[in-house]
């Protein structure tokens, strides 16, 4: 089954070289061993948009998103045979987090893909 995962954190942070390394280690083990299908960072939200439809009425919101204190920072697509096993591939990259980047507050979520389009 398909999750996806989503990183959170303050945009305000710099990730030390130590965590780089490792998650892209990591990743590419992820990847070899197909627990991890698709990931990728995201940039900064001062080059992003918003696009809200709220009263019948659409808008558009230009970056950086100043009331958000954390904004999405990357996602990974996760292949696992349970939810158990979603968890505890985000559990593992989250410990990376934890180990070589001590200082960093963010969060994961996990959320099993219903409908993925070919």
């Amino acid at each position: 089954m398909p999750f996806l995962s989503i990183l959170k954190s303050s945009e305000s942070q710099k990730a030390p070289q130590a965590l780089m390394d490792a998650m892209d280690k990591f990743v590419k083990e992820s990847l070899r061993n197909g627990s991890v299908i698709q990931t990728g960072g995201l940039g900064p939200s001062s080059k992003g948009a918003r696009f809200r439809v709220s009263k019948g009425k659409l808008t558009v919101t230009d970056g950086p998103f100043a009331e958000a204190k954390e904004v999405l920072g990357g996602y990974a697509v996760l292949a696992a045979n349970s939810r158990a096993e979603a968890l505890e591939n985000a559990r593992l990259f989250m410990e990376l987090h934890q180990r070589y980047w001590p200082e960093w507050e963010g969060e994961c979520e996990i959320r099993e893909i219903v409908f993925l389009a070919p």
